[in-house]
């Protein structure tokens, strides 16, 4: 409590003590939280909370039903790899309907906090990395290669082909993996290596989502 000085009509001040409404404390505020579904697999219909974050955009579930019709021969027992994880829904997903592992990296360390208690939450095992993806990518040296990749960073950082690039030129692939990429749909500059065919290309709401498999290159 603080004295507050009133000014009568006559001039003459007078003091009350009160409070000063008009001052505000800063509040932290924190991160908003929203909700997505998995639709399909042993998960199918459970909900997963996540944080949102500047540049997450969770793939919808029309376009996840269509992707998981492509990678259904392949993704049984497959070893995954989710690129600009953010609310972790294609690696959730994927490891709902039968792959046997997946990891997830972002470089959100909020994001990767909440993916981490969604994992816990179902006993997934998903293996999460707080990185930058790219770096990772350049620098981390692994002898695993995964059977699918998920490709979906924020659109407006354009990572599209410097992560495939990267992802094809230091040995993270099997030599058939299937890469699935996600990006608006008037994003003329995506450039896939030379030795991934397109096998699947639709858009849907402004978003253009494309699955290709890779062939070992020819000398």
């Amino acid at each position: 409590m603080y004295p507050i000085i009133y000014i009568g009509k006559s001039g003459q001040k007078s003091r009350s003590w009160g409070i000063n409404l008009s001052i505000k404390k800063n509040k932290s505020r924190s991160p908003e939280i929203s909700s997505l579904r998995i639709i399909g697999g042993r998960w199918r219909s459970r909900k997963i909370s996540f944080t949102k974050a500047p540049g997450l955009r969770p793939t919808g579930e029309r376009i996840r039903e269509t992707l998981f019709n492509w990678l259904a021969p392949r993704i049984n027992g497959a070893n995954c790899l989710d690129l600009y994880a953010g609310s972790g829904i294609l690696c959730l997903e994927a490891l709902s309907r039968g792959a046997e592992q997946c990891t997830a990296l972002d470089n959100n360390h909020s994001t990767t906090q909440k993916l981490q208690a969604n994992s816990d939450l179902l006993n997934a095992g998903l293996t999460i990395i707080n990185t930058n993806c790219t770096d990772f990518l350049t620098n981390q040296k692994t002898d695993i290669q995964f059977d699918v990749v998920f490709i979906d960073p924020p659109f407006a950082k354009d990572l599209h082909s410097q992560s495939c690039s990267l992802l094809e030129h230091n040995g993270w692939l099997k030599e058939d993996a299937l890469i699935y990429c996600e990006l608006p749909s008037n994003d003329v500059s995506f450039v896939a290596p030379a030795n991934w065919q397109l096998q699947k290309d639709k858009i849907a709401g402004g978003v253009r989502y494309m699955l290709y498999t890779r062939f070992e290159p020819t000398a």
